[in-house]
């Protein structure tokens, strides 16, 4: 009996690599700077950025200098002011894959289903499924997953909320066609999007409802625009930007200490801050509830100058109490007050610190990577987890900056990969694993090391936690350090698997 042609065979690829964004887009280049072409960059959205392509709620922006953030190998000319904008952030992006001519090495609306090591051919077998429903499969010799911390939304467990008659949307979903010009508009956070999006929400609302759980310590964001003479002379004075990038970055480091060794450094700030919320905040009552409870440092440190000020107007109105309950036609909160609104928005940031993959992704043994971080994601550097070989990570756990730039740390990341792929080539190994004695010793250590850190000390929960308490996301010491760890792949932390 004829059952049809057979699926065709999957094609294989040395590397596949995960995710369209900073880290994804910055594998791809430094690959092929390598003259290493066998390679395909999978994305689940419609166009290249990662975060900066999903996030494109009023307001959205950077909160670190232009400067730091850029390619070091890509440097861009063309930022308008000091802290760019989700439009130009993805733009410069864009500029890259043209560049460096990534758009053959793209598959777009393609979204990675699972993952299975397959030791006999010492190869990634690779399932995807395209935005049409076409399955898709793939070979791989090495999986770089650049996903990283900030593609999940974390959407509330709020009772009710399926019941909302109103648009409901994530500031990282957002809907543009919903209409906001005199809607009656709930905003749910005080995180970074928060603040962003309701100074801009402000003139169009008709009355604007902030729901806060914790307010958060906010600094002056100095924004200013670069001019063309400024801009001329960092496109035709050789050197000149990267001085002034590393300037900036040497600035940005030297706030390390207070978050990792040193909180009293971080507090003596404390009373500067409360000194300028009390001269921007005029009401004793908004002024008390905009007031942190916890160290400057424990949770995402915020940049605006526009919130205060907006947080004002007439028409805004801070609720502290929790929510109770979402109801067709707005929010009920814990004391019983009822907020009548025809648009939610959800500015609730992203599951970060329970770092689950998204897909499965089996590795050696049957041995299955959620279930291998149960107890919370673990790996070595944040690059390699034991089990999994050739599978590396693009921010993976632990590899988050409260202080800095995350480019310098992809960048850190990139590098430590591609001299993986060059220690493996020189020594004739098809594979390598983390070996656990090593990767163990490594996060012990590393754990230890962040008791002492804001994040631990500062009395506060924050994103950067599991609902253990344990800190997945961050680097409990300088980028510069990280630098060094990874700029040399060592075979002997590896268990290598000849070819």
């Amino acid at each position: 009996m004829d059952d049809g042609p057979l699926p065709p065979a999957p094609r294989h690829h040395d590397v596949i690599i995960i995710g369209a964004g900073f880290g994804g887009l910055g594998m791809g280049i430094r690959l092929k700077q390598a003259g290493r072409d066998d390679f395909v960059i999978v994305e689940q959205d419609a166009g290249v950025g990662g975060t900066w392509h999903a996030n494109r709620y009023p307001g959205a922006a950077c909160d670190i200098p232009s400067l730091l953030y850029s390619f070091s190998f890509a440097p861009n000319p063309d930022w308008s002011g000091n802290y760019p904008g989700q439009e130009e952030i993805e733009a410069y992006l864009n500029r890259c894959v043209e560049r460096f001519r990534l758009g053959p090495h793209l598959r777009l609306r393609t979204r990675i289903s699972s993952l299975a090591w397959n030791e006999a051919a010492q190869r990634w077998n690779v399932q995807a499924q395209e935005r049409g429903g076409l399955a898709v499969q793939w070979t791989a010799r090495v999986v770089v997953n650049a996903t990283g911390g900030l593609s999940r939304p974390h959407i509330p467990e709020i009772a009710g909320l399926a019941d909302f008659a109103g648009a409901v949307m994530h500031t990282a979903r957002w809907h543009a066609e919903v209409p906001l010009e005199r809607r009656r508009i709930g905003i749910v956070g005080t995180g970074a999007s928060a603040i962003q999006i309701l100074p801009q929400l402000v003139d169009k609302a008709a009355a604007l409802t902030l729901f806060q759980r914790t307010p958060a310590w906010i600094i002056p964001k100095r924004q200013r625009r670069f001019g063309s003479t400024e801009r001329w002379l960092y496109e035709h004075i050789p050197g000149l930007r990267t001085l002034a990038r590393a300037l900036v970055y040497a600035v940005h480091e030297m706030r390390a200490p207070g978050f990792i060794w040193q909180p009293r450094l971080l507090a003596s700030m404390e009373p500067l801050l409360l000194a300028r919320l009390r001269r921007r905040v005029t009401d004793p009552a908004l002024r008390e509830a905009l007031t942190p409870r916890y160290r400057l440092g424990c949770k995402r440190i915020l940049l605006a100058s526009d919130f205060y000020p907006a947080v004002q107007r007439r028409n805004v109105q801070l609720v502290s109490s929790a929510i109770e309950r979402v109801v067709s036609d707005g929010v009920i909160t814990a004391d019983g007050a009822h907020y009548p609104l025809d648009v939610l928005v959800l500015a609730t940031g992203f599951q970060a610190a329970e770092a689950m993959a998204p897909f499965p992704v089996r590795g050696r043994h049957g041995l299955e990577l959620n279930e291998a971080w149960r107890h919370g994601a673990r790996a070595y550097l944040g690059v390699t987890v034991p089990g999994f070989p050739n599978l590396f990570m693009i921010v993976g756990p632990n590899t988050g900056l409260g202080h800095n730039s995350m480019v310098f740390m992809i960048e850190s990341q990139l590098r430590y990969v591609l001299s993986a792929l060059d220690r493996m080539d020189r020594a004739g190994v098809g594979a390598v694993d983390a070996r656990w004695s090593v990767s163990d010793s490594f996060n012990s250590r590393l754990q230890r090391r962040m008791k002492r850190t804001v994040w631990s000390t500062g009395g506060c929960t924050s994103w950067y936690q599991t609902r253990d308490g344990l800190i997945t996301t961050l680097w409990p010491g300088t980028s510069l350090e990280y630098r060094l760890r990874t700029w040399r792949f060592d075979l002997a932390d590896y268990e290598p698997i000849a070819a």
